[in-house]
């Protein structure tokens, strides 16, 4: 009926219309909600007035990607429609259909599965299916409750896929150097007395090569004064020796499954040295990332972050890989709820909460970063470290008063970042207080 309407309208223009005019067909408006998942993929098309057009199911393949397309086009008639896809970011599962429909020049959105689970109370049934998810995802866009999404440039991509993973591994260096301190309870808890860290590299070497206190107790004092002294490089001698082959020899540590406990505290140290090389390898090839994109004079962003106090080049890439590009934030409010740390909200009628805690609901990663910049810049920036003691002073647990300096932080970021400019001692911002 639309289109009978529109074709009436067109030519009853051109008979009492000036010649000059351009009256072209006006497209109707279709949308495509995709429920993503790791095999087979659920679509819903939907018109302007959200009848359901089309539920189908397809294969995560370029066959199935093709069969979608298909068979929207044989429902919509793409010569007078348009068509328009949303899709949830899950995973990683929503990428290849992503790449493809772009491809085939579709406008795709994509939104944080956050928004589509909120968006299902507004239904009156609940339930959730892959049949509902697509229709819901469909129904949100034609309702203009979406927002375009892009894949990041390349090297954007880049840095946040090795900033990751660099994350990960850290967290699984960390996780096993836990259970090489347990072991150690077990067998020896003296040894953490020796040294400041366990972990550096003459401790390393100690307990690789004498993993038990009966191995510290029965080797010649001077074989173990030797071997501390080279592996220290002359800092540890004689006494130290000599304390530490005392405290073996006194240990009360276990006696049963010693050899099983040694063997388990080798391995797991050779995986702490194997897993800390590739980090380091990792961070060789988020510095040459970073090489780059300071070579790009036309990009939007500079790396200005960089010349904060307490930003290095490894936290710098990776909230650089997290953003991506600082225009797509119209103000650092939005950069702020992005990373999940804006302060949450309670209030009804009267009733205003004064507890408040951080909202979490944003980029893991980049508040992770986040939290790290501001414990460091605490330390190295005068003015946070100054913010910081205001928060203690006010009664605030050290992590809220670190919150509140990574808040203030990436407002800073904001600023610098959107401006291009480096950071100034005599810099001066003022964001908004939470």
């Amino acid at each position: 009926m639309t289109v009978c309407l529109e074709l009436t309208r067109l030519r009853l223009a051109r008979e009492c219309g000036p010649p000059h005019i351009n009256y072209g067909l006006v497209k109707s408006m279709y949308y495509v909600g995709v429920d993503i998942a790791k095999r087979n993929h659920q679509a819903c098309l939907l018109d302007e007035q959200g009848s359901q057009l089309l539920m189908m199911s397809f294969a995560n393949t370029a066959a199935g990607g093709k069969k979608l397309l298909e068979a929207v086009s044989a429902v919509t008639k793409p010569a007078v429609t348009e068509t328009e896809f949303c899709m949830e970011a899950t995973g990683h599962y929503w990428l290849p259909l992503y790449c493809f429909l772009r491809d085939q020049g579709f406008e795709v959105h994509v939104i944080n599965p956050i928004q589509s689970d909120s968006a299902r109370n507004l239904y009156i049934r609940k339930s959730k299916t892959d049949k509902k998810d697509a229709f819901i995802l469909a129904d949100l866009l034609r309702m203009n409750r979406v927002t375009s999404t892009k894949l990041a440039e390349e090297p954007v991509l880049k840095l946040q896929t090795l900033s990751r993973t660099r994350s990960e591994f850290v967290s699984q260096v960390g996780a096993l150097k836990s259970r090489v301190l347990g072991i150690l309870d077990r067998i020896f808890p003296e040894y953490e007395r020796f040294f400041s860290n366990v972990f550096i590299k003459t401790s390393r070497e100690l307990l690789k090569s004498f993993t038990t206190p009966d191995e510290l107790a029965t080797i010649d004092l001077s074989e173990l004064t030797e071997f501390l002294a080279k592996h220290s490089r002359g800092r540890i001698g004689y006494d130290r020796a000599q304390k530490i082959q005392s405290y073996a020899q006194a240990s009360f540590g276990i006696s049963i499954g010693t050899d099983a406990f040694a063997l388990q505290l080798r391995l797991l140290l050779a995986q702490v040295e194997f897993i800390e090389e590739q980090i380091a390898e990792i961070e060789e090839a988020i510095e040459q990332v970073m090489e780059e994109l300071r070579a790009c004079q036309d990009q939007p962003y500079r790396h200005v972050i960089e010349t904060v106090p307490g930003i290095g080049p490894v936290l710098a890439a990776a909230i650089i890989g997290e953003i991506g590009d600082i225009e797509r934030f119209p103000n650092a409010r939005k950069l702020v709820a992005y990373a999940g740390i804006d302060a949450t909200t309670r209030q009804s009628g009267q009733f205003e909460g004064t507890r408040n805690r951080m909202s979490k609901r944003g980029s893991p990663y980049l508040r992770h970063a986040l939290w790290l910049a501001a414990v460091s810049a605490r330390r190295f920036n005068p003015q946070l470290r100054e913010y910081f003691q205001e928060k203690l002073a006010e009664g605030k647990h050290p992590y809220v008063a670190t919150g509140a300096v990574a808040r203030k932080l990436l407002h800073l970021i904001y600023a610098l970042w959107s401006q291009n400019r480096p950071y100034e001692t005599d810099y001066t911002w003022h964001p908004p207080e939470h």
